[in-house]
C-alpha cells in the first residue's frame, strides 16, 4: 500500500508539473492560466489529451509536436519530474497532512518562478504575492521546521528587511554602473522569504545566492560568453539558496557562530 502512495504522489506532483509548465509559457506573456487548451507554441494547433500526459507523451513522442515534428523544450519533462520528485519527498518526511500540503504548494509555486525566471528574466508579481499569502497562513500551522518563523511581527520585520535588501543593492548598482542590475521581482521574492523564514534568513540566503551566482558567472565572463551588461537571471540562485536554508539552515548558523 505504501508504494501505491508514494507512486501516486508522484503522479500528483508530474500532474501539477504539468499546469506549472502551462503557467511558466502563459504567465509571462500575460494569457490566462486556467482557460484554453495547451496548443503547441511552435505551430500553434491544440494538443490532444493523449499528447498531454505527464513525462509519458514526451517520451512517447520523442520530444516532438506529433503535428509539425518540432522539437519540444526539455523544460516540460524536466519541471514535470521536479516536481513528482518534490512531490514524493515531501511526502516521506513529514507526516502532517497540512504541512505537506503547505509545503507542496510552496514547492509548485517556486518551480514556477525558477523557470519562468531562468527563460524571460522576470517574476511574476501573482507568484510573489502567493508566496506572501503562504506566509501569512503559515501561522496557523504547527512549527514543523526551526527555519520558519511564526511571531507575526518577526514575519513583517522579515519581510520588510528581505525587500529593502535587494531595493538597495538596485539602486546601489544603478547609481554606481547607470545600468539597471537585479529586479524588484527579486526584491519581493526576498520579501516573502522574510515573511515565511524571518530576518534571521536573509542574510544567509542572500550570501549563498551572490556564491551560487559568481560560480555561474565567472567562468561565462573568462570565456567571454557573457560581460557585465548581460543579463542574469538571480531568481534561480535565491530559490536554490532557500532550498539549502531550509534543509540545512540551522546547521549552517550554528558552524557560523561556534
Amino acid at each position: 500500500m505504501i508504494f501505491l502512495n508514494l507512486f501516486l504522489i508522484f503522479l500528483l506532483g508530474a500532474c501539477l508539473g504539468s499546469f506549472a509548465n502551462v503557467c511558466i509559457y502563459r504567465l509571462p506573456k500575460n494569457k490566462q492560466i486556467i482557460s484554453g487548451r495547451s496548443s503547441c507554441p511552435k505551430c500553434k494547433k491544440k494538443i490532444n489529451w493523449y499528447d498531454n500526459l505527464p513525462l509519458i507523451s514526451f517520451i512517447i513522442l520523442n520530444r516532438r509536436c506529433r503535428n509539425c515534428k518540432k522539437t519540444i523544450s526539455s523544460r516540460y519533462f524536466i519541471v514535470e519530474l521536479i516536481t513528482g520528485i518534490t512531490f514524493f519527498i515531501i511526502y516521506l518526511n513529514f507526516d502532517n497532512l497540512y504541512t505537506i500540503i503547505f509545503l507542496s504548494i510552496l514547492a509548485l509555486i517556486l518551480i514556477m518562478i525558477f523557470f519562468i525566471d531562468l527563460e524571460n528574466f522576470i517574476i511574476p508579481d501573482s507568484l510573489n504575492f502567493a508566496i506572501m499569502g503562504l506566509a501569512i497562513i503559515k501561522n496557523f500551522f504547527p512549527n514543523f521546521n526551526t527555519s520558519l518563523v511564526h511571531d507575526i511581527n518577526q514575519s513583517i520585520i522579515g519581510g520588510i528587511i528581505g525587500y529593502l535588501t535587494i531595493w538597495l543593492i538596485i539602486f546601489l548598482y544603478k547609481a554606481i554602473k547607470k545600468i539597471d542590475g537585479m529586479g524588484l521581482g527579486d526584491a519581493k521574492l526576498m520579501a516573502g522569504i522574510g515573511l515565511l523564514f524571518g530576518w534571521q534568513s536573509i542574510p544567509l540566503v542572500l550570501f549563498i545566492s551572490s556564491i551560487l551566482g559568481l560560480v555561474f558567472v565567472i567562468p561565462s565572463l573568462i570565456k567571454k560568453q557573457k560581460n557585465m551588461r548581460s543579463e542574469i537571471p538571480f531568481g534561480p540562485f535565491i530559490i536554490i539558496s532557500l532550498l539549502i536554508y531550509f534543509v540545512i539552515g540551522d546547521f549552517l548558523y550554528t558552524l557560523i557562530l561556534v
